[in-house]
């Protein structure tokens, strides 16, 4: 069973070299890293980074997950192979952790040869066990394009509150859940056509087994987070329930995935291959460094195997994951640790508002990522709780503690210290009781950061640079220096201060990788370890000179993350000019090019209020609209409809308007979305321009679908 949470978190400080293996969820290769994505692994680079500071050998293994259906279609949709699909995104993948300085020790891929051989091996272990069968069972079909569709592919009216546009499986407007057979008006996204029923032979994993109820019960024991255990106990039930469903592990072709051994045109579903690819990217590693890959991953191994995880994906790790492992001849895991969901500012990250946030945007806009490591940590304590991004308070938070109580220690006291002193710190100074205090909390901030308590740790390092602060404010050092009778007093409060921000930058190292580096190079030392904290600074060594080692959050730059991911979400489309004919243009509208569901789904057209409206001097052909569509705020909208509208005849109307529109910037202003109005193709045959108007019964905000 997993090592209890007491024995794995009590110590900060462990004796005896541990040697841990450490994987995130795998990101799947169909989309960009986002934000949200981001929790999860700074999270576990600081764990990662805590551990490799106590002197343990620790790797951290990751790959991207890029098998199924959807990356077929994307591909299939980018005019490329599913290949060169995850190949380019990999790349941007690791380009954005790399960013983040998230630490992999190997990043690789689950379109692996080591995951195929490590993924039949399990496969054909867990046959020889008598844990997999196989069952007719009847799926939805999409005749057109000649495949069986997954529950996600086929959408309809809900059949419970008659939302259309749902997906097969639950409804994300009354939350209900269904049989993709359930759904009212059924459609394949993939191709429009009404889904039929066929039946097809599939391979299932017996997660039912006696065998595997009964190891489970033992194995949950250990979880180290109450909410995960409870949540298990909830999924196995009573003993004799026989709660546990078994697990289908095979797609029809066509798929994107590795073939089952001994079963032409049926192919590992993704869920079975991707857990697998933990173990093939640190097999890839293994064999690139030496390792014993055995040694590691079989029963009896003295080493230690953790996964972070988000909490929507427990149920894979804490029941079909182990238990895959535990009847294929693998040891299982040591322990799984979850985590929430982010918010930003409150609410579900949202594509409209700009606060569906890529990794890339945040990197290409000049935030600093330590800004954001150190943000996430401060709201992470190890339990399965939601993290809000307040983008008021990140800046605030940043600004105050990084700048305003960290970094400013070491630029009060760098300048007096290299012009009066040469650079060298005063050796009596290293045992002023102040610094003793940090010394003896830097074994606590260290267990807290194992226990996964970052919020924890970092308050107490907040504290102990509060009361450094305090230190310096009462001894002054800027009135110290201005007679020469204090030069003793005035080297021993920059000493003490340059020691204390030493052991301050010791204890945000595993939240502040780069910066920590920079500090190193500052003071002239070797990278700092856990131990260190009794290797005071000394005489014999001269510090560097000061360079500014951190700048401030600025609200332009939160304005420019925000307008650059509402620009980089905005729809387009190819204007197909006008046919000719006689060498003059027809009026006739060309035919517009056919679009999927998924592509109109991208409009987020919205119910308006239009709350006030004027014309726009210097315009013979603009509207100004002030727009309420539900938000916290009005939108400012420039419309063509002069022509038609006198400006007090619109006030107080409803309209429809595109509200995820990259807000263009305009000589009249900037414009943050369109109204949508009806012409006819010939205008000039069937003069007049008419502004949408919903029913009265619609409010502003509601989406028009």
């Amino acid at each position: 069973m997993p090592a209890s949470a007491t024995d794995l978190e009590a110590a900060g400080a462990p004796s005896g070299r541990r040697q841990v293996l450490v994987t995130s969820a795998l990101p799947y290769a169909n989309g960009q890293i986002h934000l949200g994505h981001m929790v999860e692994y700074i999270q576990t680079d600081i764990w990662v980074r805590t551990l490799r500071m106590h002197g343990h050998e620790v790797y951290y293994a990751g790959a991207d997950d890029t098998h199924g259906t959807p990356i077929m279609l994307h591909a299939e949709r980018q005019g490329v192979t599913p290949k060169q699909l995850i190949e380019r995104v990999g790349r941007e993948h690791k380009r954005d952790f790399d960013n983040f300085g998230i630490s992999f020790d190997n990043y690789y891929s689950t379109d692996s040869e080591e995951n195929r051989l490590l993924s039949e091996s399990i496969y054909l272990a867990l046959q020889k066990a008598g844990l997999i069968e196989t069952r007719e069972i009847e799926q939805a079909y999409d005749p057109v394009r000649n495949m069986f569709l997954p529950d996600r592919f086929i959408k309809g009216e809900c059949p419970k509150c008659g939302a259309k546009d749902q997906y097969g499986d639950s409804c994300e407007v009354c939350g209900s859940t269904y049989q993709p057979t359930e759904l009212v008006n059924p459609y394949s996204v993939v191709s429009g056509a009404t889904p039929v029923r066929k039946t097809s032979t599939h391979y299932f994993f017996r997660l039912s087994d006696p065998r595997c109820e009964q190891f489970l019960r033992g194995w949950v024991g250990g979880l180290a987070q109450p909410e995960a255990t409870n949540k298990m106990r909830e999924w196995l039930g009573e003993a004799g329930e026989a709660k546990l469903a078994d697990w289908d592990i095979s797609r029809d072709a066509p798929y994107f995935g590795f073939e089952i051994p001994g079963a032409p045109g049926k192919y590992f579903y993704v869920w079975l291959d991707a857990p697998v690819g933990y173990y093939a990217s640190f097999k890839n590693l293994c064999e690139k460094r030496g390792l014993d890959f055995d040694a590691w991953v079989k029963p009896g191994s003295k080493a230690e195997q953790y996964h972070f995880i988000g909490k929507d994906i427990l149920y894979f790790h804490t029941l079909f994951w182990p238990a895959m492992l535990e009847f294929s001849g693998y040891r299982t895991p040591t322990n799984v640790f979850a985590h929430g969901f982010l918010t930003v500012d409150g609410a579900k990250m949202s594509k409209s508002r700009g606060t569906f946030i890529t990794a890339q945007s945040y990197i290409d806009t000049g935030l600093n990522p330590e800004w954001l490591r150190y943000y996430f940590a401060a709201k992470l304590n190890g339990t399965m709780e939601d993290l809000d991004l307040s983008l008021d308070d990140f800046q605030a938070r940043v600004n105050s503690d990084l700048v305003g109580k960290y970094v400013n220690i070491a630029s009060r006291a760098a300048g007096f210290l290299i012009k009066r002193f040469d650079g060298r710190v005063q050796d009596g100074a290293m045992r002023h009781p102040l610094l003793g205090a940090l010394r003896e909390a830097i074994p606590q901030i260290a267990a807290h950061y194992e226990a996964r308590d970052y919020g924890r740790a970092l308050r107490q390092t907040m504290e102990l640079a509060d009361a450094v602060n305090a230190y310096v404010d009462a001894a002054k050092p800027w009135e110290q220096a201005k007679d020469p009778a204090n030069a003793v007093a005035l080297h021993e409060t920059c000493s003490v201060s340059l020691e204390a921000f030493r052991l301050l930058s010791l204890a945000l190292k595993p939240v502040l990788p780069s910066l920590a580096q920079a500090v190193e190079t500052f003071l002239a030392i070797e990278p700092l370890q856990w131990k260190d904290a009794d290797a005071p600074l000394s005489s014999q060594r001269p510090i560097n000179a000061y360079r500014h080692l951190m700048t401030r959050v600025e609200q332009k730059q939160i304005d420019a993350l925000l307008a650059a991911n509402r620009e980089s979400l905005q729809p387009t489309a190819d204007v197909q000019p006008a046919a000719k004919a006689n060498g003059k243009a027809k009026a006739e509208e060309a035919v517009p090019e056919v679009i999927s569901i998924d592509d109109f789904a991208k409009i987020d057209l919205r119910v308006a209020l239009i709350v006030d409206c004027r014309a726009v001097e210097g315009s013979d052909k603009l509207l100004q609209l002030t727009l309420d569509v539900g938000e916290e705020r009005t939108r400012n909208v420039f419309s063509g409809i002069r022509s038609a509208y006198r400006p007090e005849d619109l006030v107080g109307k409803l309209t429809v308007m595109v509200a995820n529109l990259a807000p263009r910037k305009m000589k009249f202003g900037v414009s943050e979305g369109m109204v949508l109005a009806a012409s006819s193709a010939n205008e000039k045959a069937e003069p007049g321009l008419y502004v949408l108007e919903p029913h009265s019964g619609a409010k502003p905000g509601m989406r028009v679908r």
